[in-house]
């Protein structure tokens, strides 16, 4: 039988004691005279994050952990002692490694794969069934022992052949030793949400018009099968393996407009939290990447490319209530920096 934490255990945990050290940073920062403590919703929209977030973050009973950027900016907003920060950083850090741990037994957090359903929800609402609890180190000890194992009871000796060009420009990239692959998207009644904001974005970024309202409606089929023929491929209005890599771009620091956008619409709904949604390529938006990348056992360049793109369309999360751009502030109202000269 699992072991289920008491009370005293839990109070230990650093998730609990980071959220409550956030709290008490919000909860302390009208003290001085004069002083007035921001409201969660105010604090949230400076964040660049759900309000809903924020309150998972400072909620010391149903913690969920701020990722190191968010610490860091509560930090700075707050204006909480200056001595608190490292305390701060290392109690993330050990929060952020115990998820890992727990994601091998069950308890991690969840994200949705990209080959369940055609949005990777399961439908509107609801989580899919296709999930991904496994981290980088636990995989490469299932993976590795299985494999050679496999090898000795075979006889097979040589490693197994690489992949070829045209694997690669398919998609499928091991991540961790685990094949990944795009998610497939096509017309429905359903909002797609991020995934279909994405690609959305994407079409703009190429000269079609559409709305990056998360539905998948005949506007986008339009434009999609508009594309499928430009690039000569099957115009069967589906996005799938063939048409995300023809899709995406190669975007930097530096970059802007419509690629950057569906890009930070992906970053920031990964559950790494607070991505701000701006169209422009900015040094936290590099961060934030890279922490990406990083813990999905990709290149740290800070750079999206095919294999960043992929895991991002695949590692995405449900919405836990309703998604910030049916609200009025939402990232689809964004306007856009006028074209640099």
């Amino acid at each position: 039988m699992a072991h289920e934490p008491d009370g005293q255990e839990r109070e230990q945990r650093p998730a609990v004691r980071l959220a409550r050290l956030l709290r008490r940073w919000w909860e302390e920062a009208g003290s001085p005279p004069g002083g007035t403590r921001p409201t969660q919703q105010a604090l949230a929209s400076r964040l660049g994050i759900d309000q809903t977030t924020l309150s998972r973050y400072l909620n010391p009973k149903h913690a969920s952990t701020a990722p190191p950027r968010v610490v860091e900016a509560l930090h700075a907003h707050l204006r909480a002692p200056a001595t608190e920060l490292a305390r701060a950083r290392e109690l993330c850090r050990a929060a952020l490694e115990g998820n890992s741990r727990q994601g091998t037994s069950g308890d991690g957090p969840e994200l949705t794969g990209g080959t369940g359903t055609a949005d990777g929800t399961g439908g509107r609402g609801s989580p899919g069934r296709l999930r991904s609890r496994w981290t980088l180190p636990a995989l490469v000890a299932a993976v590795v022992p299985a494999f050679v194992a496999g090898m000795v009871v075979g006889g097979q000796h040589a490693p197994p052949p690489p992949r070829s060009a045209a694997e690669d420009t398919a998609g499928s990239v091991p991540l961790s030793g685990v094949p990944i692959e795009w998610p497939l998207l096509m017309k429905r009644k359903e909002d797609q949400f991020t995934r279909a904001r994405a690609l959305q974005h994407l079409l703009m970024a190429h000269g079609y018009e559409v709305k990056a309202d998360g539905f998948f409606g005949n506007e986008t089929q339009d434009a999609v099968m508009g594309f499928q023929r430009r690039h000569n491929l099957p115009s069967d209005g589906k996005v799938g393996k063939d048409t995300w890599p023809a899709l995406v771009r190669t975007v930097g620091p530096g970059a802007h407009g419509h690629a950057v956008l569906a890009l930070q619409e992906l970053l920031h709904n990964t559950g790494l939290g607070g991505t701000e949604v701006s169209g422009e390529f900015t040094a936290a938006a590099v961060e934030d990447l890279r922490y990406f990348q990083s813990r999905h056992g990709l290149s740290p360049t800070g750079r999206a490319d095919v294999d960043s793109w992929l895991a991002l369309l695949v590692f995405q999360r449900p919405p836990v209530d309703t998604p910030a751009y049916q609200r009025s502030t939402g990232p689809h109202g964004v306007r856009l920096p006028l074209p640099r000269a």
